[in-house]
Protein backbone atom coordinates (compact mmCIF):
# COMPACT_ATOMS: atom_id res chain seq x y z
CA UNK A 1 0.00 0.00 0.00
CA UNK A 2 1.06 3.58 -0.67
CA UNK A 3 -0.54 6.71 0.76
CA UNK A 4 -0.42 10.15 -0.80
CA UNK A 5 -1.74 13.69 -0.56
CA UNK A 6 -2.38 15.64 -3.76
CA UNK A 7 -2.26 19.43 -3.59
CA UNK A 8 -1.34 22.33 -5.84
CA UNK A 9 -2.24 25.91 -6.76
CA UNK A 10 -1.22 27.10 -3.31
CA UNK A 11 0.16 30.42 -4.64
CA UNK A 12 2.47 31.19 -1.75
CA UNK A 13 3.50 34.85 -1.77
CA UNK A 14 0.42 36.12 -3.60
CA UNK A 15 0.04 39.86 -2.99
CA UNK A 16 -3.76 40.11 -3.47
CA UNK A 17 -3.41 43.36 -5.37
CA UNK A 18 -6.72 43.16 -7.25
CA UNK A 19 -9.21 42.14 -4.60
CA UNK A 20 -12.24 43.83 -3.09
CA UNK A 21 -11.12 43.49 0.53
CA UNK A 22 -8.81 45.94 2.24
CA UNK A 23 -5.02 45.86 2.45
CA UNK A 24 -4.96 44.68 6.05
CA UNK A 25 -7.03 41.60 5.19
CA UNK A 26 -4.89 41.02 2.08
CA UNK A 27 -1.71 40.93 4.18
CA UNK A 28 -3.37 38.57 6.66
CA UNK A 29 -4.61 36.38 3.79
CA UNK A 30 -1.05 36.08 2.49
CA UNK A 31 0.08 34.78 5.89
CA UNK A 32 -2.89 32.41 6.06
CA UNK A 33 -1.86 30.76 2.79
CA UNK A 34 1.56 30.11 4.28
CA UNK A 35 -0.12 28.70 7.37
CA UNK A 36 -2.30 26.37 5.29
CA UNK A 37 0.73 25.18 3.32
CA UNK A 38 2.44 24.29 6.58
CA UNK A 39 -0.73 22.65 7.90
CA UNK A 40 -0.79 20.43 4.81
CA UNK A 41 2.77 19.33 5.49
CA UNK A 42 1.94 18.66 9.14
CA UNK A 43 -1.14 16.69 8.12
CA UNK A 44 0.96 14.62 5.71
CA UNK A 45 3.37 13.88 8.56
CA UNK A 46 0.57 12.88 10.93
CA UNK A 47 -0.97 10.58 8.32
CA UNK A 48 2.46 9.10 7.52
CA UNK A 49 1.90 9.42 3.79
CA UNK A 50 4.52 8.20 1.35
CA UNK A 51 4.10 11.03 -1.16
CA UNK A 52 3.09 14.68 -1.13
CA UNK A 53 2.21 15.48 -4.75
CA UNK A 54 2.31 19.19 -5.68
CA UNK A 55 0.76 19.82 -9.10
CA UNK A 56 2.17 23.26 -9.85
CA UNK A 57 1.77 26.88 -8.77
CA UNK A 58 3.29 26.24 -5.39
CA UNK A 59 4.31 29.89 -5.26
CA UNK A 60 4.11 33.21 -7.11
CA UNK A 61 7.44 33.68 -8.90
CA UNK A 62 6.95 37.45 -9.22
CA UNK A 63 6.68 37.99 -5.47
CA UNK A 64 8.85 35.20 -4.04
CA UNK A 65 12.29 35.66 -2.51
CA UNK A 66 15.26 33.50 -1.59
CA UNK A 67 14.06 33.72 2.00
CA UNK A 68 10.65 32.42 0.95
CA UNK A 69 11.98 29.47 -1.05
CA UNK A 70 14.34 28.63 1.82
CA UNK A 71 11.33 28.49 4.13
CA UNK A 72 9.67 26.07 1.72
CA UNK A 73 12.83 23.95 1.65
CA UNK A 74 13.05 23.88 5.44
CA UNK A 75 9.45 22.69 5.71
CA UNK A 76 10.13 19.85 3.29
CA UNK A 77 13.34 18.89 5.03
CA UNK A 78 11.52 18.63 8.36
CA UNK A 79 9.47 15.70 7.00
CA UNK A 80 12.33 13.84 5.36
CA UNK A 81 10.46 10.53 5.48
CA UNK A 82 7.87 11.88 3.01
CA UNK A 83 8.70 12.05 -0.69
CA UNK A 84 7.85 15.53 -2.00
CA UNK A 85 7.04 15.54 -5.73
CA UNK A 86 6.78 18.87 -7.61
CA UNK A 87 5.66 19.55 -11.17
CA UNK A 88 5.98 23.31 -11.56
CA UNK A 89 3.19 25.27 -13.28
CA UNK A 90 2.76 28.64 -14.97
CA UNK A 91 3.13 30.78 -11.81
CA UNK A 92 6.20 28.97 -10.46
CA UNK A 93 7.60 27.85 -13.84
CA UNK A 94 11.13 26.46 -13.87
CA UNK A 95 12.79 28.91 -16.23
CA UNK A 96 16.43 29.92 -16.45
CA UNK A 97 16.19 32.11 -13.33
CA UNK A 98 13.84 29.90 -11.32
CA UNK A 99 14.08 30.01 -7.56
CA UNK A 100 13.76 26.23 -7.64
CA UNK A 101 17.35 26.19 -8.89
CA UNK A 102 18.79 28.77 -6.50
CA UNK A 103 19.03 26.51 -3.44
CA UNK A 104 20.04 22.96 -2.52
CA UNK A 105 17.05 20.69 -1.94
CA UNK A 106 16.98 17.76 0.51
CA UNK A 107 17.02 14.23 -0.88
CA UNK A 108 13.29 13.70 -0.27
CA UNK A 109 12.34 16.42 -2.79
CA UNK A 110 11.92 15.74 -6.53
CA UNK A 111 11.34 18.70 -8.87
CA UNK A 112 10.74 17.59 -12.44
CA UNK A 113 12.37 19.32 -15.41
CA UNK A 114 10.80 20.98 -18.41
CA UNK A 115 12.13 19.20 -21.50
CA UNK A 116 9.79 16.20 -21.45
CA UNK A 117 7.85 14.09 -19.00
CA UNK A 118 10.34 12.55 -16.58
CA UNK A 119 9.96 9.69 -14.15
CA UNK A 120 11.30 8.88 -10.72
CA UNK A 121 11.27 5.31 -9.44
CA UNK A 122 10.70 4.44 -5.82
CA UNK A 123 11.50 0.74 -5.86
CA UNK A 124 10.96 0.22 -2.14
CA UNK A 125 7.38 1.44 -2.63
CA UNK A 126 6.90 -0.32 -5.99
CA UNK A 127 5.97 3.05 -7.47
CA UNK A 128 6.95 5.19 -10.44
CA UNK A 129 5.98 8.85 -10.49
CA UNK A 130 5.93 10.82 -13.72
CA UNK A 131 5.97 14.60 -13.97
CA UNK A 132 6.78 17.69 -15.99
CA UNK A 133 7.60 21.28 -15.00
CA UNK A 134 6.79 24.28 -17.15
CA UNK A 135 9.84 26.16 -18.44
CA UNK A 136 7.78 29.23 -19.41
CA UNK A 137 4.53 30.81 -18.24
CA UNK A 138 2.51 29.72 -21.28
CA UNK A 139 2.36 26.48 -23.27
CA UNK A 140 0.16 26.42 -26.36
CA UNK A 141 0.81 22.95 -27.77
CA UNK A 142 1.13 19.64 -26.04
CA UNK A 143 2.90 16.59 -27.40
CA UNK A 144 4.10 15.48 -24.01
CA UNK A 145 1.94 12.40 -23.66
CA UNK A 146 3.00 10.98 -27.03
CA UNK A 147 6.54 10.39 -25.78
CA UNK A 148 5.69 8.93 -22.42
CA UNK A 149 6.91 5.45 -23.29
CA UNK A 150 5.84 2.06 -22.01
CA UNK A 151 4.13 1.92 -18.60
CA UNK A 152 5.20 -0.84 -16.21
CA UNK A 153 1.80 -2.06 -15.05
CA UNK A 154 3.32 -4.22 -12.31
CA UNK A 155 4.09 -1.02 -10.41
CA UNK A 156 1.99 1.85 -9.07
CA UNK A 157 2.11 4.60 -11.69
CA UNK A 158 1.27 8.22 -10.87
CA UNK A 159 1.42 11.26 -13.15
CA UNK A 160 1.68 14.78 -11.68
CA UNK A 161 0.87 17.53 -14.17
CA UNK A 162 -0.19 21.17 -14.29
CA UNK A 163 -2.46 21.79 -17.25
CA UNK A 164 -5.86 22.65 -18.68
CA UNK A 165 -8.40 20.09 -19.92
CA UNK A 166 -9.23 22.09 -23.03
CA UNK A 167 -8.63 22.00 -26.78
CA UNK A 168 -7.92 25.73 -26.95
CA UNK A 169 -5.77 26.88 -24.06
CA UNK A 170 -2.51 28.73 -23.51
CA UNK A 171 -1.91 26.68 -20.38
CA UNK A 172 -0.78 23.23 -21.47
CA UNK A 173 -3.95 21.94 -23.17
CA UNK A 174 -4.81 18.39 -22.18
CA UNK A 175 -7.26 15.87 -23.59
CA UNK A 176 -9.17 13.88 -21.00
CA UNK A 177 -9.42 10.77 -23.16
CA UNK A 178 -5.67 10.84 -23.80
CA UNK A 179 -5.11 10.91 -20.05
CA UNK A 180 -7.48 8.00 -19.54
CA UNK A 181 -5.58 6.00 -22.16
CA UNK A 182 -2.31 6.24 -20.24
CA UNK A 183 -3.22 3.40 -17.84
CA UNK A 184 -1.95 5.40 -14.88
CA UNK A 185 -3.13 4.39 -11.44
CA UNK A 186 -3.61 8.06 -10.59
CA UNK A 187 -3.21 11.38 -12.41
CA UNK A 188 -2.80 14.37 -10.09
CA UNK A 189 -3.69 17.57 -11.93
CA UNK A 190 -3.24 21.23 -11.09
CA UNK A 191 -4.18 24.59 -12.64
CA UNK A 192 -7.96 24.57 -12.17
CA UNK A 193 -8.73 25.98 -8.73
CA UNK A 194 -12.03 24.17 -8.29
CA UNK A 195 -11.62 20.58 -7.03
CA UNK A 196 -12.89 18.12 -9.63
CA UNK A 197 -12.76 14.35 -9.89
CA UNK A 198 -12.81 13.86 -13.66
CA UNK A 199 -12.58 10.06 -13.72
CA UNK A 200 -11.97 7.25 -11.26
CA UNK A 201 -8.23 7.93 -11.39
CA UNK A 202 -7.98 11.58 -12.57
CA UNK A 203 -8.56 14.65 -10.42
CA UNK A 204 -7.90 18.33 -9.98
CA UNK A 205 -7.17 18.96 -6.30
CA UNK A 206 -8.12 22.64 -6.60
CA UNK A 207 -6.49 25.30 -4.45
CA UNK A 208 -6.33 24.61 -0.69
CA UNK A 209 -7.27 28.23 0.04
CA UNK A 210 -9.70 30.25 -2.12
CA UNK A 211 -8.17 33.46 -3.41
CA UNK A 212 -11.18 35.67 -4.18
CA UNK A 213 -14.93 35.74 -4.76
CA UNK A 214 -14.46 33.84 -8.01
CA UNK A 215 -13.65 30.76 -5.93
CA UNK A 216 -16.78 29.85 -4.02
CA UNK A 217 -17.33 26.46 -2.41
CA UNK A 218 -15.13 24.07 -0.48
CA UNK A 219 -11.40 24.15 -1.09
CA UNK A 220 -8.89 21.61 0.16
CA UNK A 221 -6.68 18.65 -0.77
CA UNK A 222 -7.09 15.11 -2.06
CA UNK A 223 -6.07 12.19 0.09
CA UNK A 224 -5.53 8.81 -1.52
CA UNK A 225 -4.25 5.27 -1.23
CA UNK A 226 -3.31 2.57 -3.72
CA UNK A 227 -3.63 -0.98 -2.41
CA UNK A 228 -2.92 -3.89 -4.77
CA UNK A 229 -3.41 -1.52 -7.73
CA UNK A 230 -6.79 -0.36 -6.39
CA UNK A 231 -7.13 3.38 -5.96
CA UNK A 232 -9.17 5.13 -3.31
CA UNK A 233 -9.29 8.95 -3.20
CA UNK A 234 -11.34 11.48 -1.25
CA UNK A 235 -11.54 15.24 -1.19
CA UNK A 236 -10.73 16.78 2.19
CA UNK A 237 -11.84 20.40 2.92
CA UNK A 238 -8.84 22.22 4.33
CA UNK A 239 -9.24 25.99 3.92
CA UNK A 240 -9.29 28.44 6.79
CA UNK A 241 -11.88 30.68 5.12
CA UNK A 242 -14.48 30.56 2.35
CA UNK A 243 -15.79 33.12 -0.11
CA UNK A 244 -19.59 33.15 -0.12
CA UNK A 245 -21.89 34.91 -2.59
CA UNK A 246 -25.61 34.98 -1.84
CA UNK A 247 -28.79 36.84 -2.77
CA UNK A 248 -31.11 38.33 -0.18
CA UNK A 249 -34.55 39.50 -1.23
CA UNK A 250 -36.11 42.55 0.41
CA UNK A 251 -39.41 44.32 -0.15
CA UNK A 252 -40.72 47.85 0.17
CA UNK A 253 -42.38 47.10 3.53
CA UNK A 254 -39.11 46.18 5.27
CA UNK A 255 -37.49 48.80 7.44
CA UNK A 256 -33.78 49.37 8.09
CA UNK A 257 -33.47 46.96 11.03
CA UNK A 258 -35.52 44.25 9.31
CA UNK A 259 -33.15 44.26 6.35
CA UNK A 260 -30.15 43.93 8.66
CA UNK A 261 -31.77 40.99 10.44
CA UNK A 262 -32.66 39.34 7.12
CA UNK A 263 -29.01 39.46 6.09
CA UNK A 264 -27.86 38.08 9.45
CA UNK A 265 -30.18 35.10 8.98
CA UNK A 266 -27.90 33.66 6.30
CA UNK A 267 -27.08 30.10 7.29
CA UNK A 268 -24.19 29.44 4.92
CA UNK A 269 -20.62 29.67 6.15
CA UNK A 270 -19.26 31.21 9.30
CA UNK A 271 -19.84 34.94 9.75
CA UNK A 272 -16.84 35.22 12.08
CA UNK A 273 -14.27 34.08 9.52
CA UNK A 274 -15.65 33.92 5.97
CA UNK A 275 -15.84 36.53 3.20
CA UNK A 276 -19.43 37.42 2.19
CA UNK A 277 -20.73 39.24 -0.85
CA UNK A 278 -24.48 39.78 -0.56
CA UNK A 279 -26.60 40.90 -3.49
CA UNK A 280 -29.79 42.63 -2.40
CA UNK A 281 -32.72 42.31 -4.77
CA UNK A 282 -36.38 43.26 -4.69
CA UNK A 283 -38.00 46.59 -3.87
CA UNK A 284 -36.43 49.02 -1.44
CA UNK A 285 -37.89 51.90 0.52
CA UNK A 286 -36.37 55.07 -0.90
CA UNK A 287 -35.42 56.31 2.58
CA UNK A 288 -33.06 53.39 3.32
CA UNK A 289 -29.32 53.90 2.78
CA UNK A 290 -27.58 50.66 1.73
CA UNK A 291 -24.11 52.08 2.49
CA UNK A 292 -25.12 52.59 6.12
CA UNK A 293 -26.48 49.05 6.33
CA UNK A 294 -23.14 47.68 5.12
CA UNK A 295 -21.28 49.70 7.77
CA UNK A 296 -23.65 48.55 10.52
CA UNK A 297 -23.08 44.91 9.51
CA UNK A 298 -19.30 45.09 9.70
CA UNK A 299 -19.22 44.13 13.38
CA UNK A 300 -21.30 41.01 12.66
CA UNK A 301 -19.17 39.67 9.77
CA UNK A 302 -15.44 39.13 9.27
CA UNK A 303 -15.98 40.66 5.83
CA UNK A 304 -19.14 41.73 4.05
CA UNK A 305 -19.88 43.50 0.78
CA UNK A 306 -23.38 44.55 -0.25
CA UNK A 307 -24.30 44.80 -3.91
CA UNK A 308 -27.46 46.86 -4.39
CA UNK A 309 -29.60 45.33 -7.12
CA UNK A 310 -32.86 46.60 -5.65
CA UNK A 311 -35.41 48.84 -7.31
CA UNK A 312 -36.69 51.98 -5.59
CA UNK A 313 -40.21 51.65 -4.24
CA UNK A 314 -42.52 54.40 -5.53
CA UNK A 315 -45.68 55.91 -4.01
CA UNK A 316 -47.86 55.39 -7.06
CA UNK A 317 -50.74 57.57 -5.81
CA UNK A 318 -48.42 60.53 -5.31
CA UNK A 319 -46.82 60.01 -8.72
CA UNK A 320 -50.23 59.85 -10.42
CA UNK A 321 -51.34 63.05 -8.71
CA UNK A 322 -48.13 64.84 -9.72
CA UNK A 323 -48.26 63.68 -13.33
CA UNK A 324 -51.94 63.92 -14.23
CA UNK A 325 -52.53 63.33 -17.94
CA UNK A 326 -48.86 62.91 -18.94
CA UNK A 327 -46.98 59.75 -19.99
CA UNK A 328 -46.11 58.75 -16.44
CA UNK A 329 -49.78 58.84 -15.42
CA UNK A 330 -50.87 56.74 -18.41
CA UNK A 331 -47.97 54.31 -17.94
CA UNK A 332 -48.90 53.62 -14.30
CA UNK A 333 -52.53 53.04 -15.21
CA UNK A 334 -51.62 50.75 -18.11
CA UNK A 335 -49.48 48.61 -15.80
CA UNK A 336 -52.20 48.57 -13.13
CA UNK A 337 -54.50 47.00 -15.70
CA UNK A 338 -51.97 44.21 -16.23
CA UNK A 339 -52.06 43.46 -12.49
CA UNK A 340 -49.43 44.67 -10.04
CA UNK A 341 -49.81 41.48 -7.99
CA UNK A 342 -47.66 39.86 -10.66
CA UNK A 343 -44.01 40.46 -9.55
CA UNK A 344 -42.86 40.59 -13.17
CA UNK A 345 -45.37 43.32 -13.98
CA UNK A 346 -44.47 45.23 -10.84
CA UNK A 347 -40.76 45.05 -11.60
CA UNK A 348 -41.41 46.22 -15.16
CA UNK A 349 -43.47 49.14 -13.84
CA UNK A 350 -40.75 50.29 -11.46
CA UNK A 351 -37.96 49.91 -14.01
CA UNK A 352 -40.02 51.90 -16.49
CA UNK A 353 -40.65 54.60 -13.92
CA UNK A 354 -36.93 54.92 -13.24
CA UNK A 355 -36.35 55.56 -16.96
CA UNK A 356 -39.25 57.99 -17.30
CA UNK A 357 -38.40 59.96 -14.19
CA UNK A 358 -34.73 60.14 -15.11
CA UNK A 359 -35.68 61.35 -18.58
CA UNK A 360 -37.90 64.04 -17.07
CA UNK A 361 -35.01 65.24 -14.91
Amino acid sequence: MIKFIHTGDIHLGLKFNNVSFDREKAILRRREIWNTFERIIEYAREKEVDFLLIAGDLFEEAYFTIGDITRVRDNFEAVGNINIIISAGNHDYRGTRSLYDKIQWPSNVTIFGGQAIEKKEFNELNTIIYGYSWATNQIYDNDLLKNLGQIDTTKNNILVLHGDISHNSNYLPLNLQDLKNLNMDYIALGHIHKPQILADNIAYCGCPEPLDFGEEGERGIIEGTIVDKKLDIKFLPFSKRKFIIREVEVDENMNYLEIIERIKELSQGNREKDFYRISLKGFLNRNIDIDNIEKDLEDSFYHIELINNTIWDYDLEVLEAENKDNIIYYYINAMREKGLDDPVVKRALYLGLEVLLKGRE
